[in-house]
């Protein structure tokens, strides 16, 4: 049987509806994705080129060529392999995946057995990544990892915009003044950083009061897994999750243009998880926090 592959990648286009995909857009940056605890996580910013974990590969997703995986929990990376083969079926170039430096070990062997059974090749890099490491992905943007606080080793991520600002002493000066002293090897700028997209991946609250500038990013997705009044706190935190009253507690730090809630409990109807968030969130909060159900 003969493959139409122009067809396959036109088809693109018209993306097969295989996964829950919501959307949102602020400030020219679009924010699609999903995430249920213990079902699937997985979210992208296309104007930015990347995403965030794997536990599902929406069709609209395989362009998409830089990846981002919190932890190597299935529901955050399952859908790795998938990623991988549907790029190379498609000719593309293999895909870029950031993940927590622990992990690229096993996700080489799940690689290779999947090669194995699927008896096609696996192309892709790996690059693990440290707490403190940052990812140059062009001029103006920069990833920085940091550590957050799960079972497991885990990892979040800020999203940093570079921009260049003429510094304060040339700022009298002509342009032809600032371009001589330019040539003749003087920096007569600075860089300044804009916090655009902080992801925490599943973390318990310790994971937000360890890294401020996530506080400050324009938008901030996270996870609120639980919200119901009669949940432990301590039991919570233990396995590494976040609850409502996590972020009430912390409600005048957010900055945040925005905040996307996710990652839910399965043991509440969304229904219930709405009118829970809607009863307890503070005013502060209202109008910035969304609930992604």
């Amino acid at each position: 049987m003969s493959v139409d592959i122009e067809s396959d990648v036109e088809s693109l286009d018209h993306p097969v509806d295989n996964a829950p995909v919501r959307s949102m857009s602020h400030r020219g940056l679009t924010v699609e994705g999903y995430s249920r605890a213990a079902v699937q996580t997985y979210w992208r910013v296309p104007e930015l080129k990347l995403g965030f974990d794997l536990g599902v590969q929406p069709w609209s997703f395989m362009t998409t060529p830089n990846w981002f995986v919190s932890h190597a929990h299935l529901d955050h990376i399952a859908a790795l392999p998938v990623l991988v083969a549907r790029r190379r079926m498609m000719k593309m170039e293999p895909p870029t995946i950031y993940l927590p430096t622990e992990a690229v070990e096993g996700v080489n062997q799940l690689l290779r057995a999947f090669q194995r059974l699927d008896r096609g090749r696996m192309p892709v890099k790996l690059v693990g990544v440290e707490p403190g490491d940052e990812i140059a992905l062009s001029r103006e943007l920069v990833v920085k990892a940091f550590a957050t606080r799960h079972t497991i080793p885990s990892l979040g991520f800020l999203v940093w915009e570079r921009r260049k600002k003429l510094k304060p002493e040339y700022h009298d000066l002509s342009g032809e003044q600032i371009r001589d002293l330019r040539l003749s090897g003087v920096e007569v700028s600075s860089e300044i950083r804009i916090p655009k997209v902080a992801y925490m991946g599943d973390t318990a609250p310790a994971g937000l009061d360890a890294n401020p500038d996530v506080y400050r990013a324009q938008i901030l997705i996270l996870e609120m897994t639980f919200v119901a009044p009669n949940e432990r706190a301590a039991i919570i935190h233990k396995f590494g999750h976040t609850h409502l009253d996590d972020l009430i507690a912390r409600a005048d730090r957010f900055e945040n243009e925005v905040i996307v809630a996710s990652h839910f409990s399965t043991r509440l109807h969304p229904d219930h998880i709405q009118r829970i968030v809607d009863r307890r969130l503070p005013e502060s909060l209202r109008s910035r926090l969304k609930v992604w159900l």
